[in-house]
């Protein structure tokens, strides 16, 4: 099995002392399980590329130990994808051979080890049994670039088609450190197998190296489950320390939904009838119906404008857990409602809140729930009237920001389409968030209001919109509200 880890990071040598590999040698390392090798192809100030390549002993590895029982399963001991396929064993490898960068520790330039760095990873064939939806599910909120090639079951019969296997490609700005832990954690969680006994220990392992991002991760319950072997006890450990770290009690966090939950229900009666956005009439009428706390007054602006739009046909695009999707319901101006996220978790939650399986089959026929990419066309959810975009933007890197532009505005092309984001000038109005840092660790970005403009009319201009601005929450005289909204209306044909 083949890993390599790629950066253009100056200079790029300096990724032989954050791994403590040196680019000038070729090194092999014993491991329980066969042999890992690490080398360098290249190894510039410009460029530099290291390699892990793991050699599985399979006959070595079941010598002397009782195999799989059974005449059916005898044959997998020595005949398997093991030595190819990235598994169980090329996390150990990491572990074994990258274990001070995997602590994230460099002696020899300290400092270097925090700072987040251009890096580009290749596995040369990587097994994902649920396919590249799920490969994707697991790095794309991680902040990953993700290509894949699917991989022919045998590239001389075609019509054999392709295999569970792919080749991938993910590209991020990130700490090494972090890099390792993902991988080390999300590699075997894809392959769903291990090829050791899972016991208590691996719930500290896993709590360990996800520590600072799973207990945020969309799929913390199923890379938990995966990842423990679906042993019910270790998995339920895990996700009881996964919430304490997080801080949140689950029968608190319940109460605090409800509650927002209610709080929009007054926001969405008091909004009314819908009113003609773009006059500063509608706009303060707008701001002045839509009180209490910051997400409940978004939510109830953006419902307030797609009502104002009078579309009846609307999509929730990145709907999260499904907040805007039941004030929605409550409103007969939407005929035909639609959900989409990337994650299933959060579309399992959305559901619930909506109470999606209780409803009646008139309620039903009005909403659909969708996991899909904001990345990829997607004909589910063209010709639509509006579409509501709720702080989802600043989640984007540039590249995946630029593809969200195309499939949104260029493919999908909804009439209206709604934007929230937070404006960043707003962020010294909170004592609580020291400053030059996002107000979530998962941001890319936090635009001033003429950053958000300009991106605004750029996207406006060029896919043909006009485009029109509403603060919402408090406005200060100085920073503005602490959220923006933009409000695109595509021109006549």
């Amino acid at each position: 099995m083949l890993l390599t880890i790629a950066t253009t990071h100056q200079p790029a040598t300096d990724l032989g002392y954050l791994l403590r590999k040196n680019p000038a040698r070729l090194q092999s390392f014993r491991l329980s399980f066969g042999t890992a090798w690490v080398f360098y192809p290249e190894a510039t100030d410009e460029q530099c590329e290291m390699a892990l390549q793991v050699e599985v002993d399979p006959v070595g590895l079941v010598r002397n130990r009782r195999g799989p029982q059974g005449e059916a399963r005898t044959l997998d001991q020595y005949v398997n994808d093991r030595p190819y396929a990235a598994s169980s064993f090329l996390s150990v490898a990491i572990a074994d051979v990258f274990g001070t960068a995997l602590s994230g520790v460099c002696k020899e330039r300290p400092g270097l080890e925090d700072l987040p760095l251009p890096f580009e990873v290749t596995v040369a064939a990587l097994p994902c049994r649920g396919g590249e939806e799920l490969l994707r599910r697991m790095f794309e909120p991680l902040g990953y670039a993700v290509e894949t090639e699917p991989l022919p079951l045998d590239s001389r019969f075609s019509e054999w088609g392709v295999s569970r296997y792919f080749r991938v490609k993910l590209s991020a700005k990130i700490p090494l450190q972090r890099l390792l832990s993902h991988l080390y954690v999300l590699v075997p969680v894809l392959d769903n197998d291990k090829h050791y006994w899972v016991g208590e220990d691996e719930v500290s392992k896993l709590l360990r190296h996800g520590e600072g991002w799973l207990a945020t991760h969309p799929e913390r319950e199923l890379v938990a489950r995966r990842y423990l072997k679906h042993q019910r006890r270790l998995v339920e450990d895990a996700m009881s320390q996964l919430v304490v770290e997080t801080g949140v009690d689950p029968d608190e966090e319940q109460q605090r939904q409800d509650a927002e939950e209610m709080a929009l229900e007054s926001c969405v009666s008091a909004a009314g009838t819908a009113v003609a956005i773009g006059t500063p009439e509608a706009d303060a009428r707008v701001e002045e119906e839509t009180g209490g706390s910051l997400n409940e007054q978004r939510m109830g602006t953006v419902l307030a404008v797609l009502k104002s739009t009078r579309a009846s046909r609307v999509l929730d695009l990145g709907c999260g857990e499904g907040r805007l999707l039941r004030a929605l319901l409550k409103e007969s101006q939407f005929s035909e409602i639609v959900g989409v996220d990337v994650s299933h978790r959060a579309l399992e939650v959305a559901r619930d809140r909506i109470r999606y399986d209780r409803m009646s089959e008139i309620q039903r026929a009005r909403v659909k729930i969708l996991q899909g990419s904001l990345m990829y066309r997607d004909q589910r959810i063209s010709s639509y009237e509006a579409a509501a975009v709720v702080e989802v933007i600043e989640h984007l890197d540039a590249p995946r920001l630029a593809a969200f532009e195309r499939v949104v505005f260029g493919c999908a092309k909804p009439d209206h389409v709604v934007v929230t984001t937070p404006n960043r000038e707003y962020n010294v109005k909170w004592e609580s968030l020291p400053g030059g840092q996002f107000r979530h660790r998962d941001h890319r970005f936090e635009w001033t209001r003429a950053e958000f403009r300009t991106w605004a009319e750029r996207v406006a201009s060029g896919f043909g919109y006009r485009v029109r601005y509403l603060p919402v929450g408090p406005e200060d005289a100085t920073v503005g509200p602490p959220t923006q909204l933009a409000l695109f209306e595509r021109n006549s044909p």
